[in-house]
């Protein structure tokens, strides 16, 4: 799963100070009864005795006439806009109280799990001017409650990109297979904030990319290093034993070593692999200058590119980026995988804008193009 759970901040909304703050009204106006004229403290308390009976619109009628009183002395006003926000939220009329009543049979319906009818208030809130960005969240919390999942997307996209309203999208569109919407609404959390637990999720839709080579997979595993989603003992093994693959030994003893000093590779079957990652180190840098010769002698620029993708997992990125250079001025097989190196070359060595736009280059076929796209995700 991508996205598990929304944030507790989405689940636990609440609607704001109009309705929380109405019942301490009377209580304020008990206080306030001797800062208050005669007549407008009188139609006042006539107006609250009402609606403590549930007669609102009387309630109502007495607080309009208070409103209405000559020679209401200055704190007359304050005192009266708190009892008509008292009385329109206790009502949860919108006809009576309106947009505090609005907000209160909004929250009322939400909270009492009718949650149709807190999507169907939203009308009402826009009529009200009681809509919010807030309120939004929780409509769509609302289609996420019925698991109208599906619903839930086509809301979540009319949403301000908030990060919880992201969220929200990403995972109604996970539980209806929606993997384009779940993308980009990842996408968009990772070019906000860059955090890892989006990087999980999106490199997780990546590994069920079709047709995917083992180099697809080496780089879905790099990535997850580099962007600090790498959370198992799994995920450590899975770089390591991809690297050695391709006989990149100091990449594969380099990320081996870090699920050691994690704690999470303890076990012989780990710790041996780890050995067998540093011998092959030792044995490619010893043989380093020979390789190189032998590379730069061939006509065909594959060796040298495998030698500079091997060079950048020891260190040693900006040699490795004049050797991928080199590489790519003889044909090779792969030219994706050319581009891709020399993007990942040229952000190890720390020029950002030259390795995105290596990784641009990279158009087909889809599952290059997804890995390279990643890549320049990454860069960002």
């Amino acid at each position: 799963m991508t996205v598990r759970k929304l944030r507790a901040a989405l689940t636990a909304i609440l609607l704001g100070t109009a309705i929380a703050g109405a019942g301490a009204f009377v209580l304020a106006t008990t206080a306030q009864a001797q800062t208050v004229s005669h007549q407008v403290g009188t139609l006042l308390q006539e107006a609250q005795a009402l609606a403590n009976a549930g007669n609102y619109r009387g309630a109502m009628a007495k607080i309009n006439e208070a409103e209405s009183a000559p020679g209401k002395i200055a704190s007359d006003t304050a005192v009266i806009n708190g009892m008509k926000n008292y009385v329109g939220v206790k009502s949860g009329d919108p006809s009576i109280g309106g947009k505090a009543a609005a907000l209160a049979k909004f929250s009322n319906d939400y909270n009492a799990g009718k949650y149709r009818d807190a999507i169907a208030d939203g009308d009402m809130l826009k009529k009200f001017d009681a809509m919010t960005p807030q309120n939004q969240l929780i409509i769509g919390q609302a289609y996420f409650k019925l698991n109208d999942f599906a619903g839930c997307v086509r809301y979540a996209k009319t949403l301000p990109g908030s990060d919880t309203a992201l969220e929200l999208q990403a995972r109604c569109a996970y539980e209806i297979g929606d993997e384009i919407t779940q993308r980009q609404a990842l996408e968009a959390l990772v070019g906000r904030t860059g955090d890892p637990k989006y990087w999980t999720g999106l490199l997780k839709l990546g590994e069920r990319a079709r047709g995917l080579s083992d180099h697809n997979t080496l780089d879905l595993n790099r990535l997850r290093l580099l962007t600090g989603a790498m959370k198992t003992k799994d995920d450590y093994i899975s770089l390591g034993q991809f690297a050695m693959q391709f006989t990149f030994g100091a990449e594969a003893q380099a990320a081996l070593q870090k699920g050691v000093d994690a704690k999470l590779l303890t076990d012989d079957r780990s710790l041996k692999l780890l050995g067998n990652a540093k011998a092959m180190a030792a044995e490619k840098a010893a043989n380093r200058p020979k390789e190189l010769a032998a590379a730069n002698a061939s006509p065909q620029g594959d060796l040298l590119l495998l030698a500079g993708e091997d060079m950048i997992g020891e260190g040693k990125a900006k040699d490795a980026v004049g050797v991928i250079q080199n590489a790519l001025k003889k044909p090779i097989k792969d030219p994706n995988n050319g581009q891709i190196r020399l993007g990942q070359a040229l952000l190890a060595a720390g020029q950002k804008a030259e390795a995105k736009a290596a990784f641009a280059k990279v158009k087909a076929p889809e599952k290059d193009a997804m890995v390279a796209h990643l890549w320049s995700l990454a860069v960002r």
